[in-house]
């Protein structure tokens, strides 16, 4: 969720579920202006048509997916900049996970949306687009300032880990990564 003190102006990124969504703004005392959705999966869409009724938000997501996102208003291109608040994103293509994706950069914030393009130590399954496309998606995001903030949209880190040093089993680094992950993951159980 995205807030901006100075206007109001407030943004779930990719609602599978509302609940979630609406407990969050009425904790925070908050009003939803804005869903910004990657891509058309319904993990990532799922809350949109009722969001946009309790709340009347604008719908952000990509051009390519424009017919597969329920209630989009504004469609993005690769290098389209929109702004939330006092806030400027901009738009990148990152096709791969699906044919449509988008990843959401904000440079004054620092921050990275890249829905199912990249998690830690991951990348998304593809499931409509190629390995080459995967990769020029990766590539471009690798091309960010190093000190991006990203918010992956689900957390694999783990099983990523795991996957991993099956594939790298000599690399002490990965190794010592999963550890301290594994130890992470067993303090929140």
């Amino acid at each position: 969720m995205l807030h901006d003190p100075s206007t109001g102006a407030t943004a779930v990124v990719d609602p599978a579920e509302v609940s979630p969504v609406v407990d969050a703004l009425t904790r925070l005392d908050w009003k939803l202006t804005h869903i910004l959705n990657t891509h058309h999966h319904a993990d990532h869409t799922g809350g949109n048509l009722a969001l946009k009724a309790r709340y009347g938000v604008t719908i952000v997501g990509p051009a390519a997916d424009r017919d597969r996102i329920p209630g989009i208003d504004v469609a993005l291109r690769d290098g389209d900049a929109y702004t939330l608040g006092a806030a400027q994103f901009h738009c990148l293509d990152t096709p791969g996970h699906t044919r449509g994706h988008v990843t959401f950069h904000f440079p004054g914030s620092k921050a990275l949306f890249p829905g199912d393009t990249l998690f830690a130590l991951g990348c998304g399954r593809l499931f409509e687009g190629t390995p080459a496309q995967m990769w020029a998606s990766l590539s471009k995001l690798l091309a960010l300032p190093e000190d991006t903030k990203v918010y992956c949209a689900h957390e694999y880190t783990q099983s990523n880990a795991k996957f991993a040093v099956t594939v790298d089993p000599e690399n002490a680094e990965l190794t010592k990564r999963k550890e301290d992950i594994d130890a992470a993951r067993a303090k929140v159980r």
